[in-house]
């Protein structure tokens, strides 16, 4: 008799262990579909995300966000004034061909998508600068597609990457080593996706060390190799503004964005320093401060008579 009931206890006691861990490994698998303060970065999360209701409010209002700044872009050991433009807007977008969808269906993916320019001249000829980048809004996954293109009088260049099985690159360049490239890429923390990321919630934002490639722009204009670098991460959360910096210790690179604290969000100013180029001693800092910010339904404002809204942007 004895011997039974210490094989019943024995029992339970398994089945009470077992359960309790199988709870624990539920609780952990809920908290790690949205990563914080994670170093590894992957499309392997399922789960969707919980939008609140200010959240759908703001975004799916039929409006984007435009938001003008003041440039002082560091280019060629200088400092260039200029103004940069960040236009957020959610659309409808084909997770196959990664484009906008004209028609709604429910095979398109909901994106938040940040298209952000920049333009200054360089003595007598001018840069502009666009790159575009749509994050899924529904699931915690990385980019779906990032573009980026830089135009000057000496050329033009065009780097695309597709998220697919891996990170598909495409890049074409005028320069030489750079002309036509295809290669691909394990899946890890990308710069471009870190904006969007900023303003579908912040507590999403990696920290620490981690692989990261670097904005397709700065790869750009800095003839840098494309693929992930050695990076830490550090977000401060004050009472107004948060700060969220980036830094690559190999490129001496790093990226300061500075953003409201509260929904929803919006981006204030950025800084970026970059390691000196040849034969330049300097080490001078790009920042961005806003001038104006206004939410419309901009693609519907292309006649000669909405000109005036750039002037309420602060923009030539």
């Amino acid at each position: 008799m004895m011997h039974k009931i210490g094989i019943s206890l024995i029992y339970k006691i398994v089945l009470l262990v077992s359960i309790a861990v199988a709870s624990f490994s539920c609780k952990e698998s809920e908290h790690n579909l949205i990563p914080n303060s994670n170093t590894e970065a992957t499309d392997s999360v399922t789960g969707n995300r919980q939008l609140p209701e200010q959240f759908k409010n703001y975004w799916y209002a039929g409006k984007a966000e435009l938001t003008s700044y003041e440039l002082m872009q560091e280019r060629y050991g200088e400092i260039r004034q200029g103004t940069a433009v960040t236009i957020f807007v959610t659309e409808d977008f084909l997770p196959d061909a990664q484009v906008k969808a004209n028609t709604q269906s429910e095979e398109n993916v909901s994106v938040l998508k940040l298209n952000k320019t920049k333009k200054f001249t360089t003595g007598i000829y001018p840069y502009s600068i666009m790159t575009s980048t749509f994050n899924p809004i529904q699931t915690p996954k990385h980019a779906l597609k990032i573009s980026n293109s830089v135009q000057e009088w000496c050329g033009q260049v065009y780097m695309q990457l597709n998220n697919r099985e891996k990170f598909n690159i495409i890049s074409h360049s005028y320069f030489e080593g750079e002309a036509d490239q295809e290669l691909t890429l394990n899946k890890t923390w990308l710069e471009d996706e870190l904006w969007n990321l900023v303003r579908i919630n912040p507590e999403e934002l990696p920290t620490g060390d981690m692989e990261v490639v670097p904005s397709f722009e700065f790869i750009r204009l800095r003839h840098k190799e494309i693929k992930a670098y050695r990076a830490h991460a550090n977000i401060k959360q004050g009472d107004s503004l948060s700060v969220y910096s980036l830094h690559y210790p190999m490129l001496e690179r790093e990226l300061i964005i500075y953003f409201n604290s509260d929904f929803p969000y919006e981006i204030e100013k950025w800084e970026e320093t970059n390691g000196t180029a040849p034969n330049d001693s300097t080490r001078l800092k790009t920042t961005a401060h806003k001038i104006k910010r206004i939410r419309n339904d901009y693609w519907n404002l292309n006649r000669n008579k909405d000109t005036g809204l750039r002037d309420t942007l602060g923009l030539k």
